[in-house]
């Protein structure tokens, strides 16, 4: 499942050409065994949650696909405990996945959008 929530957000976020968060260059080497690439400009070592909220989680995409779609669609707002008992999390982890969130609902909607209807994005 890891696999193909990384494929899918590859493919909303870069348009499946994997582009380096830190010098912006599409010359990448994918790492075998890894869900990570090797930048051939910068020398560094990203991946597609880079500079996302989902950067330094260790929660599934899948469950955080799953909690955005939650929150977007809901009509009223949805509390730490629901959240933590839909996704099927602690509800510390509920919590900062909130936060994480609403935070980027303000900076980066369009991305949010982009990840419950399936369309790309420009490049983040």
């Amino acid at each position: 499942m890891y696999k193909t929530s990384t494929l899918y957000l590859e493919q909303i976020r870069w348009g499946g050409k994997p582009q380096c968060p830190y010098c912006s260059s599409q010359k990448s080497t994918a790492l075998k065994n890894e869900s990570r690439y090797h930048c051939n400009q910068c020398f560094t070592s990203y991946s597609v949650t880079v500079g996302t909220l989902f950067h330094k989680t260790h929660v599934e995409l899948s469950k955080w696909f799953q909690a955005i779609a939650i929150v977007l669609t809901a009509s009223k707002k949805v509390s730490v405990r629901q959240l933590a008992q839909e996704i099927e999390v602690n509800k510390n982890t509920a919590a900062t996945m909130l936060s994480r969130i609403h935070q980027a609902a303000i900076d980066d909607p369009e991305f949010l959008q982009a990840l419950i209807t399936g369309k790309e994005t420009e490049a983040i």
